[in-house]
């Protein structure tokens, strides 16, 4: 059974009432009074919820063990910076990227951005977009198991993120015109915070690679073949994962 959010603050002592979402989603799944469920705050508690009333947009549960649970948290923290692409292809990117362990997302406005939502006059849009990929994050997070949810940041400008961004940790720019390759970038580093940034379709424009640069960013690259946006932020972290995973477990040994 997959685990379902409820928000805290949660007490263990009195019935806890579920959210219309909540109530909605047990109805769905077809949760029967007495029966019990995970939980999830999104801030790596979790805890057992025992139906104890259900109603069309309520109902009440008893909560017990109660606990902290971060076990699925990478022991760095993984920012994808990743240009706004069009379609749904923002979308898919934030789900996968929650799945796979990204901490925290900035959709960045790029020249070649086909989305454009910084404008004065797209603010309203930008803030439904915004809560939209929260929801995605929500349910990512009840799909795969994660007690924590990402953080999706407002979409930026790409000079303001350089700005505001992160100051420590590894920096690595995805272009085809990297000097040396993603796994060079990482296999002599120790797992320490790392920044992966993506163009959008089409990629960073020169100006935006020179003031990443600037901005202490390494230029790397994925191999001989460009992938498609949506593609290379889920392959870069994957690497992460699978060169800096062993190595963090040899040195808790």
């Amino acid at each position: 059974m997959p685990q379902f959010y409820l928000p805290g603050p949660w007490e263990i002592q009195n019935p806890t009432p579920l959210t219309p979402e909540l109530a909605h989603h047990l109805r769905v799944r077809r949760i029967e009074v007495g029966e019990s469920f995970p939980i999830f705050d999104g801030k790596g508690q979790v805890a057992h919820a025992k139906l104890l009333s259900l109603g069309n947009k309520s109902g009440e549960a008893e909560l017990s063990e109660i606990h902290l649970d971060i076990g699925r948290e990478s022991p760095y923290a993984i920012t994808l910076a990743q240009g706004l692409a069009g379609g749904d292809k923002m979308d898919w990117i934030i789900e996968k990227a929650v799945e796979i362990g990204v901490q925290t997302i900035y959709p960045l406005q790029c020249e070649r951005s086909v989305l454009k939502l910084t404008r004065s006059s797209d603010q309203e849009r930008a803030q439904k977009r915004l809560l939209h990929w929260k929801g995605i994050v929500q349910a990512a997070c009840e799909q795969c198991d994660r007690s924590v949810f990402a953080i999706v940041e407002p979409i930026q400008p790409f000079d303001s993120y350089l700005q505001i961004e992160p100051r420590t940790g590894l920096k690595l720019l995805l272009s085809p015109n990297g000097s040396q390759s993603l796994y060079s970038a990482l296999i002599d580093t120790r797992p320490q915070n790392i920044v992966i940034m993506i163009g959008p379709e089409g990629g960073c424009s020169p100006t935006e690679e020179a003031q990443a640069k600037a901005a202490g960013y390494q230029m790397v690259s994925l191999g001989e073949r460009i992938l498609r946006t949506e593609t290379a932020g889920i392959v870069a972290i994957s690497t992460v994962h699978s060169l800096w995973n062993p190595e963090m477990q040899n040195r808790l040994k």
